[in-house]
């Protein structure tokens, strides 16, 4: 029985396999792989909607404009605190910690005003929401107008969405290929520069024969 000279056959590791597939065909195996990913993604996700609400700081006779804009800042990070969350959840018909991980608050350096957006995987809830946070910042900060000499007016209600705010399926496909397709660019890349390396290390080390006719020269 013979023995194999250079050894027993050893299976191609995946990184072998890899070097052998020609560069395009990872930047398109990257793109389908993560177009297809991305679409899943969007089908699975449940849609949701946002609606927003606004409200407006009016200065009183004893204020001015500047004022009211200062204090529509300060109620901006009021609107989403638990003492206004609190009276609006009962409107909302949810909890408190759905308004605290649903409802967002934002305002203008330039305009008294304040905008509620609350988010939801139902449209009439997220518009329900928004409202009712609305209407509990105004009553808590009319409350205190006597002392901060603004008030806040309801300037806009919140509508019912008509159609999603999430990204289509079409949309996180085309997020998931182009994520995909770059990172299939990056190892077809890479893959040249590891193979050059391990060719190199390869041929720096004497082969057997080499090495026992050094040691019978020596």
């Amino acid at each position: 029985m013979t023995e194999n000279p250079t050894g027993p056959h050893r299976p191609a590791s995946p990184l072998s396999r890899t070097r052998a597939l020609p560069a395009w065909s990872l930047l398109a195996s990257g793109a389908v792989a993560g177009g297809l990913l991305g679409g899943a993604y969007g089908l699975l996700e449940p849609p949701s909607y946002t609606a927003t609400a606004y409200v407006v700081v009016v200065p009183t006779e004893k204020s001015d404009p500047a004022s009211a804009l200062g204090f529509a800042q300060a109620y901006g990070r009021v609107a989403t605190q638990l003492a206004v969350l609190g009276q609006a959840q009962v409107s909302a018909g949810v909890p408190v910690k759905t308004l605290q991980s649903s409802v967002r608050t934002a305002t203008s350096p330039d305009a008294p005003m304040v905008s509620v957006t609350a988010t939801s995987s139902r449209p009439d809830q997220a518009t329900d929401m928004a409202n009712a946070v609305s209407r509990a910042l105004t009553r808590h900060a009319n409350d205190n107008k006597n002392s901060t000499h603004v008030e806040l007016q309801q300037f806009a209600r919140a509508v019912r969405p008509t159609a999603p705010s999430s990204a289509s399926p079409a949309v996180t496909g085309l997020v998931g290929a182009s994520a995909g397709g770059l990172l299939g660019g990056l190892l077809a890349l890479v893959r040249p520069r590891r193979a050059d390396r391990g060719t190199a290390r390869s041929a720096s080390v004497p082969g057997p024969a080499l090495a026992a006719d050094v040691h019978g020269q020596l």
